[in-house]
């Protein structure tokens, strides 16, 4: 039997879902789309300046798992901004913090802003 899926503690959602060139007509099939928690592993280090043990910690899985989850979603904004592509944040597997501290970090831009967000992952 699989273990029970773990979800993804995650801060916030982008403001913005999708990105991608100014100048085109992009259709569905040429769209990148990138998961909810994907989106916060890239927020976390690369913006936050987490390292991937302070990103695991604050999204409530293990080192190994963001790991993976960091390589699909460098490879993703890779694709999006070398073939010029859209980009599109939704989906996976994951649940809003409360924003109320218990457990966030630094990281946590809800606790921050003070935005109420539903605290359903989808």
């Amino acid at each position: 039997m699989p273990r029970p899926m773990k979800w993804r503690k995650v801060c916030c959602l982008p403001k913005n879902n999708k990105f991608g060139p100014l100048d085109s007509d992009s259709d569905d099939k040429d769209n990148i789309n990138m998961t909810v928690d994907e989106y916060e592993t890239i927020r976390l280090i690369d913006l936050e300046g987490f390292t991937q043990e302070e990103c695991a910690k604050q999204m409530n899985i293990a080192r190994t798992t963001v790991q993976g989850i960091y390589v699909e979603a460098r490879k993703k904004l890779a694709d999006s901004l070398v073939n010029g592509k859209a980009l599109i944040i939704e989906g996976g597997e994951y649940r809003l913090c409360d924003g109320l501290g218990n457990g966030c970090g630094r990281g946590c831009q809800r606790h921050r802003r003070g935005k109420g967000f539903s605290n359903s992952g989808d």
